[in-house]
């Protein structure tokens, strides 16, 4: 699941209603909504995005939220690689090899590094 199935989801549950009774009102089809919250789908439309934002009626906050999480969910990310050291390409490939093997604990430490910009202490330099 990626992390704007699982808003979606959380969305529906808050309103109480199915994903057929979501797709419906969205005019898309059950498997394709079931699709894009489980992370078997690409990233959804802006159009889309703007149509479930308008279902939920939800404030212009949380939908500028969910939208950014629509950006951070495409389940098939590609790293580019090119012009940068090969250290940078065999990290790039042993992360796509092992991210399954993750724990909780090492994705959380990882996630944690890469948002404070590639330092383990979280310092600048």
């Amino acid at each position: 699941m990626t992390p704007f199935g699982e808003a979606v989801r959380k969305l529906r549950e808050r309103k109480g209603v199915s994903q057929k009774q979501m797709a419906a009102a969205l005019n898309v089809s059950p498997a394709y909504l079931s699709a894009l919250e489980h992370g078997r789908r690409g990233l959804p439309t802006f159009d889309l995005l703007q149509r479930i934002a308008g279902y939920f009626n939800i404030i212009w906050d949380e939908a500028e939220e969910l939208f950014l999480l629509a950006r951070s969910s495409d389940p098939r990310v590609v790293v580019d690689t090119s012009g940068l050291s090969a250290e940078h390409t065999a990290f790039a490939n042993l992360l796509a090899g092992r991210i399954r093997d993750l724990d909780q604990t090492t994705l959380g430490q990882l996630t944690s590094i890469l948002k404070n910009g590639g330092k383990a202490d979280g310092k600048r330099s």
